[in-house]
């Protein structure tokens, strides 16, 4: 119970639900709205109850600033992110030789989104693409780990034959490795990898939504490089 209840049993929590449902109570008392002192929060004077509601307004509308900035920056983000996925995907789709369409992949990657290293390897390409580097041979283990892939791999290097791939692989401390398919088809025809030197930079709780908009696009596009359907 409240100290400055007491009086026959009001509590502090009587008499704010009675001034909660009765409006009409400071229109018969206003002059106690002038010789109410509060606390302010900034420091330890006293206010008046007007002052203290212009303070609480005050910082509401601050609170109210910083979230409207926040979603500003957030959309200034994703706008930046969504003409990089532009920019990629319009490299892809000008590319006129399906024979270079690994390489603008790889690179156009590193390019939009900042990738340190990329490589690439397709297994199940045409004849005619069979000496190209991008179809160099690939062990059966990494084959099946890339079509077990139901969303990217993010995390660090732990020795992945995929990161021989890289320019650089001894410098690479954390790996995404994206699993590239052809329509609904569950089995992998190549992988994309993207390796960092930084280990943070790829984490196993990292989201992958964008990874995968990578993947389905870079499929989409690679997949003039499979055989043509019987």
């Amino acid at each position: 119970m409240s100290t400055v209840a007491g009086i026959q049993g009001i509590t502090e929590h009587d008499i704010a639900n009675y001034l909660a449902n009765t409006p009409g109570f400071f229109e018969r008392h206003a002059e106690l709205l002038g010789s109410i002192q509060l606390t302010s929060p900034h420091g330890q004077r006293a206010v008046s109850l007007q002052e203290r509601q212009m303070e609480l307004l005050r910082d509401k509308l601050k609170g109210m600033e910083h979230k409207v900035m926040e979603m500003i920056r957030h959309g200034q983000e994703n706008v930046a992110i969504a003409d990089r996925l532009h920019r990629f995907t319009r490299a892809i789709m000008l590319t006129g030789n399906a024979a270079d369409l690994p390489d603008v992949v790889v690179e156009q990657v590193m390019h939009q989104f900042m990738i340190p290293q990329a490589g690439i390897r397709i297994w199940d390409a045409a004849a005619a693409f069979a000496t190209l580097p991008f179809a160099r041979p690939v062990s059966e283990d990494a084959k099946s780990f890339a079509s077990s892939l139901g969303l990217p791999y993010c995390g660090l290097n732990s020795g992945f034959e995929a990161a021989q791939w890289l320019d650089d692989p001894a410098s690479v401390m954390s790996i995404a490795l994206i699993p590239l398919r052809h329509g609904a088809g569950l089995t992998a025809f190549g992988m994309l990898v993207l390796g960092s030197p930084d280990p943070t930079r790829y984490s196993s709780d990292m989201g992958t939504e964008f990874l995968m908009r990578i993947g389905e696009i870079a499929s989409a596009g690679l997949s003039r490089l499979l055989p043509a359907p019987a």
